[in-house]
């Protein structure tokens, strides 16, 4: 369903280190982004996947970047420890924490997660489940207040 998220940043210096050091615990990888004429971009993906996409750039109409208000980019993780280490790298590198990781058995008794933002103010959550049937069978796929 997801293609790609592109989150506006200031400094892509800063982002850089920042999207660098979350992306190792939630195996993520750079991908090299062709010139297009456009602001540099950066790219990660998960490993064996073409989609989806996360793209981190100075705004292409060099207007301001601003984190939207009740907008938030949420990535899967492959164990609890990555959540913490997720997180962990967040702070370290200049985000600030937005929930610590835990369990949040409000969406399901299995879901392990974390909330920060980026320098720039993107809220980020990054999520460990240990099942997944419930979203497969599309049983809380959708819940409000997710």
């Amino acid at each position: 369903m997801i293609s790609h998220i592109t989150l506006g940043v200031t400094d892509m210096d800063r982002a850089a280190r920042f999207y660098r050091a979350i992306a190792a615990p939630l195996a993520l990888f750079e991908r090299q982004v062709e010139e297009d004429g456009g602001p540099p971009m950066i790219c990660f993906q998960a490993a064996g996947l073409d989609i989806p996409l996360l793209f981190i750039s100075t705004p292409f109409n060099e207007s301001p970047a601003t984190a939207g208000n009740g907008t938030m980019a949420a990535f899967i993780a492959p164990s609890r420890d990555a959540v913490d280490a997720a997180h962990a790298a967040a702070l370290a590198h200049g985000g600030t924490c937005e929930g610590p990781p835990g369990l949040r058995p409000h969406y399901a008794p299995d879901y392990y997660g974390a909330y920060f933002r980026d320098p720039d103010g993107n809220k980020l959550h990054v999520v460990y489940r240990a099942s997944l049937q419930a979203f497969r069978t599309g049983k809380n796929s959708c819940r409000k207040g997710s």
